[in-house]
């Protein structure tokens, strides 16, 4: 039997391996090499999956879709595969695992050689422009090549992630098979916001509670753990845990505390003792906050940093105990899908079978990784997604085991 798989990325190279057992199998990727996108994730350092996988760390149409394939290869089997491929990890007290030589390079490099010895072939920079259906089987046109299959896996990804080969190209195929998607939208990215506070902080990373407020006032999402400031906005890992329901809701705010281990009571408590001493203004957050961070948020509260504490009253202290536990700053948008790490939204998921991956409106065709309507949560969720699913669609229709 002939398999084709569309994408060289995490879904495509683990689908072709486990394919590789039912057939011969052939990796189309569009890009010179493969695991362009794998080999820059998690800042060049990989974060290959997380040891907390649970359901509500995925989002979608159907949020229970993936549960099936994610139950059949989880993180334990994921890893004992990377460890038999000769891949050593290091799991963080967050759940997050990452390659001991942190290096995004040795997981690409241990699935190209694990691929290689299963007999896969790869042909890169084949971008594959059109499919048709021939005698039960698809026939797939790249460049002035065609290639026969009698199953394809679709794992061309989805566009977020431009510059390191982010594409729609896998929805536009399936779609041309009969397929529809859903509304995409960037995920993990960074936020645009009103820069008034945040430029001035360009390149400072704090520890912050934060939440995606609506217009109407309602907490649309929470996270909590560092911010990074921007000269556009916001950005880090508390960022991108949100930013997929920022993106998606127009005129909403980012709501950001910065002493989440301390009531706004004991805080301004803490400021008031500080009138007793002989400092200005400019060291009201010294030991608090970081010190840019403590400065930026009085002079916002219109306070002069070479102001007496003494001379401020009960209300300015106040004022300042206030911002540090509530800033708010309007979201005017995103570094959209060049700058996203996920793409939201994708081919719909009701048209595949959630245990084997497979179309239900093309029989012989499969689908995973991010070309579905699925994203998960910051921390390695989307990585494990695209192992389980590739697993789940290189088996070729065989229920999980």
């Amino acid at each position: 039997m002939k398999i084709a798989v569309i994408g060289g990325g995490a879904a495509g190279l683990m689908a072709a391996l486990t394919a590789a057992e039912r057939g011969d199998v052939t990796i189309l990727e569009r890009c010179a090499r493969v695991g362009r996108k794998l080999s820059v994730t998690g800042n060049g350092r990989c974060n290959l999956t997380n040891l907390n996988i649970s359901p509500e760390k995925y989002h979608g149409g159907d949020p229970g879709f993936p549960v099936p394939a994610l139950n059949s290869f989880g993180p334990a089997r994921t890893l004992e595969l990377f460890r038999s491929m000769g891949l050593v990890t290091v799991a963080e007290s967050s759940g997050r695992v990452y390659p001991l030589s942190d290096q995004a390079g040795s997981v690409v490099d241990v699935l190209r050689f694990a691929v290689a010895e299963r007999g896969v072939s790869t042909v890169c920079s084949a971008e594959v422009r059109k499919i048709s259906r021939r005698g039960g089987g698809f026939v797939l046109c790249y460049g002035d090549e065609q290639l026969h299959a009698d199953r394809l896996i679709v794992a061309a990804g989805g566009p977020a992630g431009t510059r390191a080969g982010g594409t729609e190209l896998g929805l536009e195929l399936l779609e041309s098979l009969g397929h529809h998607r859903t509304a995409i939208t960037p995920s993990l990215v960074q936020l645009k916001t009103e820069n008034t506070f945040t430029r001035p902080l360009k390149g400072v990373r704090a520890d912050a509670a934060v939440e995606v407020v609506s217009r109407s006032g309602i907490v649309l999402a929470r996270s909590a753990g560092e911010v990074q400031f921007t000269e556009y906005g916001l950005s880090g890992p508390a960022i991108f845990e949100v930013s997929r329901a920022a993106v998606r809701a127009e005129g909403c705010r980012v709501r950001l505390d910065f002493l989440r281990q301390m009531g706004p009571e004991e805080l301004k408590g803490l400021l008031l003792l500080r009138r007793s001493t002989s400092l200005t203004a400019e060291n009201l957050l010294t030991g608090v906050l970081h010190n840019k961070l403590g400065r930026t948020i009085v002079t916002c509260c219109g306070i002069s940093l070479a102001a007496r504490l003494s001379s401020l009253d009960d209300g300015e202290i106040e004022k300042v105990a206030g911002a540090v536990k509530r800033t708010e700053l309007p979201v005017t948008g995103s570094l959209g899908m060049e700058g996203a790490q996920v793409t939201a939204g994708g081919i719909d998921t009701r048209e595949f079978d959630p245990e084997t991956l497979e179309s239900r409106l093309v029989p012989g065709l499969f689908a995973c990784g991010e070309v579905l309507d699925v994203d998960g949560d910051c921390g390695g969720f989307n990585l494990q997604w695209a192992w389980s699913s590739g697993y789940t669609a290189g088996r070729l229709g065989e229920k999980r085991c």
